[in-house]
């Protein structure tokens, strides 16, 4: 079987660690005997210069096309100023909302070497390994209506709408269960139901998802503010995590640092069965140290191995990609964002030959 993937570097740090993502592919294809057919587009501000627009509809059908698409970054301070709906972010929402990715899958995997890196204390976060199921393209992010209004006498009113229904809080929550059954049997749900009649509904759903279909899994209700406390006060009590599209993105952010970098992070967005899946790293374009070899690839190599186990059904595969990132680390190898004492501080371009050097150690020692 030959897999088909768009890769779509964007802005920013987007095309230096994609280029290490291009390494793991050759080798992937020479030496574990995996096809793959390669498409690249522009995304982001990239396609803005292009274009002026910030994902074109060419690129789109060729993402709905593929069999899983790979994003580098997108946005920075080059295009702050362009019109609002043509800024690079757009081009990202436009993707999530047109493929219908509803689930955003954000781990947050404390690895060994890297325990002290956090900036809770090691005994808090040591062996730490949470799944945040994000709900993507409902919400406030885009519910109508929204917007900016003139109402007299010098002032202004900004606007937007929180809105659910059955169906959307159901099917991310199918996906946060079905997670759960592969780990640890625990969800916990978090809206703000105490205010707002959306969080209401999203509780009365997840809880009747449960009893009709996921009984046999541990759920627990937190509201939203608590669960960020929590993150902080007791991070391994949780296991999955599934929240709205607002409490998700502060959650999981809140949640990436617990791990020490950013530059560590992978994501997943997925849509119905047989859609593509999009993968990218959390840290975003990173404009202040683009173009200088100081960007982290492994959140993006860690995000293709997430491509393979969920998209591609090569989680054999994806197992060694992540043993590989584990023993890359424990020798000591870092980038500047993860450098410790008595650790070798190396370039994007040198952690993706240590990877690929790894995988090539790995497959002599398994002959």
């Amino acid at each position: 079987m030959t897999h088909k993937l768009m890769i779509l570097p964007g802005d920013g740090i987007g095309p230096e660690v994609m280029a290490e993502i291009r390494k793991v592919l050759g080798w992937l294809e020479s030496d574990a005997g995996i096809a793959f057919d390669i498409e690249e587009g522009l995304i982001g501000g990239a396609s803005i210069d292009a274009h002026n627009d910030p994902l074109t509809n060419d690129t789109l059908e060729q993402c709905r096309k593929a069999d899983a698409i790979l994003l580098g970054a997108v946005g920075g301070p080059k295009w702050a100023d362009v019109e609002y709906n043509i800024r690079p972010e757009a081009g990202l929402l436009k993707l999530r909302k047109e493929l219908d990715l509803f689930a955003n899958l954000r781990p947050a995997l404390v690895f060994d070497a890297l325990v002290d890196a956090s900036s809770l204390k090691p005994d808090i976060v040591k062996g730490l390994d949470i799944l945040i199921v994000r709900e993507l393209t409902g919400g406030v992010y885009f519910g109508e209506p929204r917007g900016i209004e003139d109402i007299g006498n010098g002032q202004r009113r900004g606007f937007n709408t929180q809105t659910y229904t059955t169906s959307e809080i159901q099917r991310v929550g199918r996906v946060a269960f079905d997670l759960a059954r592969k780990r640890s049997n625990k969800v916990t749900s978090c809206e703000k139901a105490n205010v707002m009649e959306s969080g209401k509904l999203w509780r009365e759903e997840i809880t009747a998802l449960h009893g009709s279909e996921f009984n046999d899994i541990e759920l627990e209700h937190m509201y939203a503010d608590n669960c960020a406390m929590q993150l902080l006060r007791s991070p391994s009590q949780f296991d999955v995590i599934v929240t709205d599209n607002l409490f998700g993105d502060i959650l999981s952010d809140e949640a990436a640092m617990l791990t020490g970098s950013l530059g560590m992070l992978p994501s997943a967005s997925l849509g119905n069965p047989g859609s593509p899946g999009l993968y990218e790293p959390v840290h975003g374009s990173a404009p202040d140290i683009a173009g200088q070899g100081k960007a982290n690839p492994l959140a993006t190599i860690l995000s293709l191995a997430m491509a393979l186990r969920y998209s591609l059904n090569e989680g054999q595969t994806a197992d060694q990609l992540e043993q590989a990132v584990q023993v890359v680390l424990n020798a000591g190898t870092r980038t500047p964002d993860i450098m410790a004492p008595n650790c070798i501080e190396v370039s994007t371009a040198a952690m993706g030959d240590a990877l690929i050097s790894q995988l090539q150690k790995s497959k002599a020692e398994a002959a």
